[in-house]
């Protein structure tokens, strides 16, 4: 498959930063998208909502469904599957994107954080997915790719911020099990940026420095299309790591995706 033209993409968290661009670069191929975000009013400090989203991708060329969803509700969930199936009659891909960060340790994270970023990262990735497997398993070529990092029982990764890393963890632990689960029927795979990304969240996390020393969300567009366009029958179980994908496809030069190409990108989180 060399495009993803007519197949339909249920994407959580559209509406802005990577999921958007997943979005958008699907959309050029002529793909059906679902916008499941919450945001459907204007956020003070964040721009794009699922109705903008949704321009953006119809003059990308593509077809565009914005729901409201908070993947906390299993009833919403299940309903946005069937809007999904009544609009575009299935669903191909699934894009577990949205997610809640807080990097705080254990004495700074209230409870109610801790129960936000479990819910909407590990449970939510587990519900959305679960909703959407009987749609999946009867697509031509499924994938199912989740926004989040390779597996390490490194200590680093925990120390800082345990909370958010058990939580992030659990979208890749759901990889891992679902794809030997579901081995031959539908592909699960992560994926995950080598740098930080320039979305409103790095922006709020490390301001103006380190959106310079990341790299664009195009990045992470160009490759999540070059795994979802892959056989799910051969490219299943994978933590892949944004540049390395795009450097299997043989490209060398990476500085088109630098916010500023004149400093060296730094390491995101999770990547040795």
């Amino acid at each position: 498959m060399s495009d993803l033209k007519g197949k339909t993409l249920f994407i959580t968290g559209a509406s802005r930063g990577i999921g958007k661009a997943i979005a958008i670069r699907a959309a050029k191929d002529g793909a059906n998208i679902v916008v499941a975000a919450k945001t459907a009013e204007p956020h003070p400090k964040l721009s794009g909502t699922i109705y903008t989203a949704a321009e953006e991708i119809e003059a990308a060329g593509g077809k565009a469904l914005p729901i409201v969803l908070d993947i906390r509700d299993d009833a919403k969930i299940a309903d946005a599957v069937k809007q999904t199936e009544k609009a575009f009659g299935g669903i191909d891909i699934v894009i577990n994107n949205a997610s809640a960060i807080m990097l705080t340790g254990t004495l700074s994270t209230p409870m109610k954080r801790y129960d936000l970023m479990h819910h909407v990262n590990t449970r939510g990735t587990f519900a959305t997915t679960q909703a959407c497997l009987p749609l999946l398993l009867k697509a031509s070529n499924p994938h199912v790719l989740n926004i989040s990092p390779p597996l390490s029982m490194k200590p680093k990764w925990f120390g800082n911020h345990v909370a958010y890393t058990m939580a992030k963890y659990g979208m890749s632990m759901c990889v891992l099990g679902h794809a030997e689960e579901f081995k031959g029927k539908v592909a699960f795979n992560a994926l995950w940026p080598r740098t930080p990304i320039a979305t409103a969240a790095v922006e709020m996390l490390g301001g103006d420095n380190m959106v310079k020393h990341s790299r664009t969300v195009e990045i992470m567009s160009d490759a999540a299309h070059a795994v979802l366009i892959r056989p799910a029958t051969e490219c299943t179980g994978n933590f892949f790591i944004d540049d390395d994908v795009l450097r299997e496809g043989g490209m060398t030069d990476f500085t088109q995706y630098s916010v500023d190409p004149s400093v060296e990108p730094m390491l995101d989180f999770f990547v040795d």
